[in-house]
Order: C-alpha cells, then sequence, then structure tokens
C-alpha cells in the first residue's frame, strides 16, 4: 500500500471513487492475458481527462511510483503485469468519440473506447478503420496503439500504426505533448508518433488518438481453400502475392488448429487436410471476381483438394468468425494455452512450420499452428498445464528454439504480441546489442526516473541463444 498522503493526493486529483487499493481491485489489475504471470500492484486509479492523467504522473513522479496504463488487459505479452508494483492507471473512463471529421476523414478518440465499438459506429457513418485484432469485442484503441496491434486485414490494410496520425501523451514528469494531426504529410522532426505506437506504455500515457479512415470496400467475397499437402499451401501463398493480388485477408490454420477449430465452430471441415487457407477479398466488383478467380487457378495449380467460395455475407462471417475464435477453440484443450507469434518471410510459411512441429516433437509438447500467412505472422500456440512444472519448462524451451528459428529464416521474435516482459529476454536476438543500446537510450530520454510501465521491454539478462539442430 501507498503513504497514506500520496493516496490522498491521487483521490483529489480524480476523485474520492476512482482510485482504489481494496484487495478485489489489486487482483484484478494483477494479471493480464497472458497465462502464469501475476504480481500485485500497490493501487488502481481511473483518471477521466488528461488534466487528470495528467496530476496523477506529477504526483507519482514526484514520490518516484512506478505506473503501468492499461486498457482491457488482452495482451499476451505480460505487457500490462506490474512487476514492479506501483499503481495501475486503467483508461476505460476516457472512451469517447470525440471527434468524426468527415472533410478530412479522420477521427479523434480517447484511448479508452472498445475497438469494435469503434469500427461499428466509423462503419454505420459509411466509413471504414481496417485494423481488426482478434481481440477488438473486449481490447481498447489505447491497447492497440500501445501494442501496434495488427489484425486478419493486415496484409492489405497495414497495422495501426498506419491509421495513427497523431496523438497527445502525458509524460512521466507529467507534461502534455501532441505529435502530428489530421495531416497527410509532416516531416517537422523526428516522428514521434510513430515511436510512440507500439512502445507499450514504457515512453507515454496515450491520451487521445487522431485515426486516420478510409472508404469502405464496395464488394467482398470470402473463399477457403483445403490443401493434404503444406507445401502446397505455403506455394499458393506465395503465388498469390506474385501474381500482384494483395488479398483484404489470407489466413492459415495447420491441421491440429482445423480439428480444434471445426470441433469448437461446427463448420463440418474436413479433417484430413495439412492445412486450410482462409482468402477475402475486397475491393469493386469486376476486380474482385477477377481476382477470386485468379485464385482459385492458382489453388488448383498448387493441388488444392477442395475449395470453397462463401455464397452470401452471412456464410462468410460464419467463416472469418471461426478463425477469430482459434485461440478459444485451443484454450478449450487444456487448462493453459500459451498463445505465441513469430514472423517469417511469406515465402519461408512452409518451412517455418515444419519448424515448429520438429520442435514440437522434439519436446514432446503439444502445438498448433494459424495465423496471417500473407504477411508471415504465425502464432504457434502451445495447450498444456501450469501445475506440471517440468511440461511447462519443456514449452518455454521449445518456443526459445521457435523464436530462433524464425530469427534464422529472416523473421523476428514478435511480429504483433510486442515485447512485455515474455519477450524482453529475447529481444537482443533480433536487434542486437547496440540496437538494445539506442532503444534503451530513448527510454532515459522519455522516462528518465524509469517509472512508466519499468520491467518491460529490456531484460536483466538476454537469454543465450540456441543452436539448432534441424538433423
Amino acid at each position: 500500500m501507498l503513504d497514506r498522503a500520496i493516496v490522498a493526493e491521487l483521490r483529489e486529483a480524480v476523485g474520492e471513487r476512482y482510485y482504489k487499493e481494496d484487495q478485489e481491485s489489486l487482483v484484478t489489475h494483477s494479471y493480464d492475458g497472458t497465462p502464469m504471470l501475476q504480481s500485485l500492484p500497490d493501487g488502481v486509479i481511473y483518471p477521466g481527462n488528461t488534466a487528470e492523467v495528467s496530476a496523477v504522473m506529477t504526483i507519482l513522479n514526484k514520490h518516484r511510483i512506478p505506473l503501468v496504463s492499461r486498457g482491457s488487459g488482452t495482451n499476451l505479452c505480460g505487457g500490462t503485469v506490474p512487476v514492479q508494483g506501483g499503481v495501475v492507471m486503467v483508461m476505460h473512463r476516457m472512451n469517447d468519440i470525440l471527434e468524426v471529421d468527415l472533410q478530412n476523414l479522420t477521427a479523434t478518440v480517447q484511448p479508452g473506447i472498445i475497438t469494435k465499438r469503434f469500427i461499428e459506429h466509423i462503419e454505420g457513418l459509411g466509413l471504414f478503420y481496417p485494423p481488426d485484432p482478434s481481440s477488438m469485442s473486449i481490447s481498447t484503441i489505447g491497447g492497440n496503439i500501445a501494442e501496434c496491434s495488427g489484425g486478419l486485414r493486415g496484409l492489405k490494410y497495414g497495422t495501426t500504426k498506419d491509421y495513427v496520425l497523431g496523438l497527445e501523451c502525458v509524460l512521466a514528469s507529467g507534461e502534455i505533448i501532441r505529435t502530428g494531426g489530421k495531416l497527410m504529410k509532416d516531416v517537422a522532426g523526428y516522428d514521434l508518433t510513430k515511436l510512440l505506437i507500439g512502445s507499450e506504455g514504457t515512453l507515454a500515457i496515450v491520451t487521445e488518438a487522431t485515426l486516420k479512415l478510409i472508404p469502405p470496400p464496395k464488394h467482398k467475397k470470402t473463399m477457403l481453400a483445403m490443401f493434404t499437402d503444406l507445401y502446397g499451401a505455403a506455394r499458393t501463398v506465395s503465388r498469390i502475392i506474385e501474381n500482384r493480388i494483395i488479398p483484404a485477408t489470407l489466413e492459415f490454420m495447420d491441421n491440429p488448429t482445423i480439428r480444434v477449430v471445426d470441433d469448437y465452430a461446427k463448420l463440418g471441415l474436413p479433417l484430413n487436410m495439412a492445412a486450410i487457407l482462409l482468402i477475402e477479398q475486397d475491393g469493386d466488383f469486376e476486380t474482385v471476381e477477377r481476382d477470386i478467380e485468379l485464385i482459385s487457378e492458382i489453388c488448383h495449380a498448387e493441388k488444392a483438394d477442395q475449395i470453397s467460395i462463401a455464397s452470401n455475407q452471412e456464410e462468410a462471417l460464419k467463416l472469418l468468425t471461426a478463425r477469430r475464435s482459434a485461440f478459444t477453440a485451443l484454450a478449450r484443450l487444456r487448462p493453459t494455452t500459451i498463445l505465441e507469434d513469430a514472423t517469417v518471410p511469406r515465402s519461408k510459411i512452409a518451412d517455418m512450420v515444419l519448424e515448429i512441429n520438429r520442435i514440437a516433437q522434439k519436446y514432446n509438447v503439444q502445438i498448433c499452428t494459424f495465423g496471417h500467412a500473407g504477411d508471415g505472422n504465425l502464432h504457434p500456440t502451445a495447450t498444456t498445464d501450469a501445475r506440471d512444472h517440468e511440461e511447462i519448462h519443456r514449452v518455454e524451451e521449445a518456443f526459445a528454439e521457435i523464436f530462433e528459428a524464425a530469427i534464422q529464416l529472416g523473421g523476428t521474435i514478435t511480429g504483433e504480441h510486442g515485447v512485455g516482459l515474455v519477450k524482453a529476454p529475447f529481444l537482443e536476438w533480433k536487434v542486437g546489442s547496440a540496437g538494445i543500446a539506442i532503444m534503451k537510450n530513448i527510454k532515459q530520454a522519455f522516462d528518465p526516473l524509469n517509472l512508466l510501465n519499468p520491467g518491460k521491454m529490456f531484460a536483466k539478462e538476454t537469454r543465450r541463444r540456441v543452436v539448432l539442430n534441424r538433423g
């Protein structure tokens, strides 16, 4: 618990009812979507506006108390677990759409708005905000910005960073800064907006965001391509892109994932397939029809066993919902589900899936793989039991080898989940010691007292590299 005088200052800043330190509140905000990680904060605070966020940070900075800013806590890298105690700042009260500017095609929002609610509001106005993380029913725009969230539409439309034009943020000192704005061009100094996106709450607290909107596609078509040959599915992905076709969605599920998703969603999928590609294209009518026909030809040429095209929007939505539910379906198998992500060049997808399968067999653990095939972002997911410490150790060793395999194939340790606590020991594998030093210097410039989300991103010790033996 914090000193009573400090608590009194914090309650004065936000109101008596918006600072909590009862056991239920502390436990509720001691974990996020990452399994097997928990640490109690000293208090939980709910600011209602930017001025209150600034006042809170001024108090915490004065007393050198850590702060973790948080949305819905859906992240999967331990990013919002308060490992050094302090105060958790929950942004849910700041959940308004402040403006939709139809002349500039922008929206200005507070960070606590639920992603799906924002998307539905924008679609109701005849506009389109593409970023669509699988957690969008409960994740917040602020959380999406903190992690630079991706989603199924990332291949064609990009990720969160491609739609954030400007930010209002509060620094660790309590100072308020604004970056960017309703601008398509701005090269005035360093691009602080892009730097803050994906910084996982370690540099500043986002209190307002200006987002780019675009016109919605006029037509959509969704198809499933099913393969008994894993390499055929992977070659199909590469050939689609080689033919200058950029689908709105190009998703992959391996056989174990197919079986679990079908049992969960009751789609009647053939269970003997090595891989399924879920493909959606959107745009004008002629382009979509032409692209889907050419994609079908490519799938046939790569020996797809079955190809089906959704006959209506309801059927298409059912297929997309099934893919989004892959994690939920897998979570039913065993008490603990560890969903990871690693990204490789899309031409290396089959190699990466085979590496994951080899590594899973080596360590005798169950790993299912699905993900965004079009951008090479795969989600190897281990179903295990946290109570079995020996098995958990094998799972951890398997994931270390998976990260190493991704890097050796020209990829990275995380494509969209972030570094947080879980990936911190592996970050130097990707960026090198010089990269770590630069990042630490940036952190020092923004947050010299290390108050914002301390203990994340930078590990006390880098894990030793794995020597892979594929023999």
